[in-house]
C-alpha cells in the first residue's frame, strides 16, 4: 500500500517542508478510520463525487474494471500551487524515495 511507504518516510518529507495529502473516493469517516488504523500522519481527503480525481486525471472510465478506485497518481506541487511533476505509480515500494529525490532536486533548482 502506497500510504505505508509515505507514512514511514513522513519525517523526511517534513524536514523538506513538504505536505503529504492522500485523496480517495471514500467518505471522510472511512478515510479518518483508515488513516487511524494505519497510523498515517497526513490527511486523507474525500473525493466522494470524483470531481478532484476528474480534474487531476486520476479517475478511471466508468466501464473500467476498477472504476470504483482512482488511479494511483502522485503530484509534486510547489508552494505556489504549480504541479511540478506527475507520477503514475507503478512501484509503491520505491515511490517515496522517488518523490524525495525529486523534491530535493526541485528545491535545489529553486535556490539557484
Amino acid at each position: 500500500m502506497e500510504g505505508k511507504g509515505l507514512r514511514d518516510r513522513a519525517p523526511e518529507f517534513d524536514e523538506l517542508g513538504a505536505v503529504l495529502l492522500g485523496v480517495s473516493f471514500d467518505s471522510p469517516e472511512d478515510n479518518a478510520a483508515f488513516a487511524e488504523a494505519f497510523g498515517f500522519p497526513f490527511d486523507l481527503l474525500s473525493d466522494a463525487d470524483h470531481d478532484v480525481s476528474e480534474r487531476f486525471g486520476a479517475r478511471r472510465p466508468p466501464d473500467h474494471q476498477y472504476a470504483d478506485w482512482p488511479k494511483r497518481i502522485s503530484y509534486l506541487i510547489d508552494p505556489s500551487g504549480t504541479v511540478r511533476r506527475a507520477y503514475e505509480v507503478a512501484d509503491v515500494a520505491t515511490h517515496p524515495q522517488e518523490l524525495l529525490d525529486d523534491l530535493r532536486a526541485e528545491q535545489a533548482a529553486q535556490r539557484t
